[in-house]
């Protein structure tokens, strides 16, 4: 009995420490397995549901118990309800995250988690892939980069072999192609102008090879030149020559109107950006098309594209869930989910070690040799009014034939000059 009692003894002994580790502090990987974490995860890419949720499905087979809800808003929509979340206490988990002053706004007042310390991003992003993702205000990073896009003009290949049409070179040619189309009895482009925010698009593929592009963007943020001067009010002008060949009621398109046109063959050129393949493919899987840059003035001009970070993936510092959180974010910032992007969704991807075949992606790469910053987006978003704003409600008044080319660029000098210091 004796014995017994002291194999019980040394028994409980060698127990008591498993026991005392078995009741110690759960890690939150721990408690998704056990119990199971949701997170909310917020975009804008109402488009692209299918491939985020196929994204997702992937990364709660790598994660169990932690699931991902995806919910997307309407690219028009997304700001407002995303600012009134944010600013009343409800804010998802996971947010897709616009870029450069689009990030600042929620970052500068503490809305989003800082990541330089959670995620070795500095270490695998280059400098101008995070200057999207840090706020100005402290330095900080607060989001995964997610891609890159390049604004440029889709054309119906089918339409201009059947029409003999070649791809233009300069502005007069564009028209050329424009005119042969509109006598042939088609739509020549399928742009509107309901949205303003498509007209800034416009503006990004067309002005820049007319206004100076890098030179003159440089020019504005050092304060050596102005939105008022004659280059940049010529460069708007030149949207009014497109007018003949937009849709009948064109200030009535919008945005799907003129998705719509182009991916039903109704009309031959789209004026957008990269991000628009993908959705064109999934829509008509026998459209053909291709894309080029926008048209300069005289041949052997170089032709530069806009370009800019879209966005990123960040999470809210009021999370309840921030290891989980973490975990997605690492996810997103994988090579994994970049090549995903790559392949699923023709992106130029941001992240590291993406590569690609795709002979769309490699066209888009190829314009990007000469590129330009998307000059509202990326250097005039910081504060009210956007310069995105300015230029998209001036726009949109010129292509109405309300106002000329000349008052745009003075409400946009004029409003950008409320807040911003040249040189800094």
């Amino acid at each position: 009995m004796k014995k017994l009692m002291i194999s019980i003894i040394v028994m409980l002994a060698l127990i008591a420490p498993l026991a005392l580790v078995s009741c110690g502090p759960e890690s939150g990987a721990e408690r998704a397995a056990r119990d199971g974490v949701e997170l909310d995860f917020w975009s804008w890419r109402v488009e692209d549901v299918a491939e985020y949720n196929e994204l997702i499905r992937r990364f709660e087979a790598e994660n169990p118990g932690i699931r991902v809800n995806f919910t997307p808003y309407q690219a028009t929509e997304y700001n407002t309800v995303l600012s009134a979340a944010v600013q009343g206490g409800n804010a998802p988990d996971i947010i897709h995250l616009r870029a450069y002053g689009g990030l600042e706004q929620y970052a500068a007042p503490g809305f989003l988690m800082r990541l330089d310390d959670q995620l070795p991003l500095r270490n695998r992003f280059d400098e101008d892939t995070l200057r999207a993702v840090t706020s100005i205000s402290d330095g900080n990073i607060y989001g995964v980069p997610f891609a890159s896009q390049t604004l440029v003009i889709y054309y119906n290949s089918r339409m201009y072999n059947e029409l003999g049409l070649e791809i233009p070179e300069t502005w007069d040619e564009f028209l050329s192609n424009l005119q042969v189309m509109k006598d042939a009895g088609i739509t020549p482009l399928a742009n509107g102008s309901a949205e303003g925010w498509t007209l800034e698009v416009m503006h990004g593929v067309i002005s820049p090879n007319f206004y100076g592009a890098n030179e003159f963007f440089d020019a504005i943020m050092s304060g050596e030149a102005k939105f008022t001067d004659e280059a940049y009010r010529r460069s708007l002008a030149k949207l009014l020559e497109l007018r003949p060949y937009m849709p009948d009621g064109f200030t009535g398109v919008n945005y799907v109107g003129m998705q719509m046109g182009f991916i039903n063959e109704m009309a031959g050129h789209f004026i957008g950006g990269s991000w628009e393949a993908a959705y064109f493919n999934s829509q008509n899987p026998d459209l053909e098309f291709g894309v080029f840059a926008g048209p300069v003035e005289n041949r052997g001009d170089t032709r530069y594209v806009s370009s800019y970070a879209d966005g990123s993936f960040g999470a809210s510092a009021t999370t309840r869930h921030p290891e989980e959180a973490l975990k997605f974010l690492e996810f997103l910032a994988s090579q994994e989910t970049g090549q995903f992007f790559a392949d699923e969704l023709k992106l130029q991807s941001d992240i590291p070690g993406v590569t690609s075949n795709d002979p769309y992606l490699q066209r888009i790469l190829e314009l990007n040799e000469n590129s330009t910053p998307y000059i509202q987006l990326v250097g005039f978003r910081y504060e009210q009014p956007t310069g995105s704003s300015l230029l998209q409600s001036g726009l949109e008044g010129m292509m109405a034939g309300t106002i000329d080319a000349a008052e745009v660029t003075r409400q946009v000098q004029q409003g950008i000059e409320t807040w911003f210091t040249p040189g800094q």
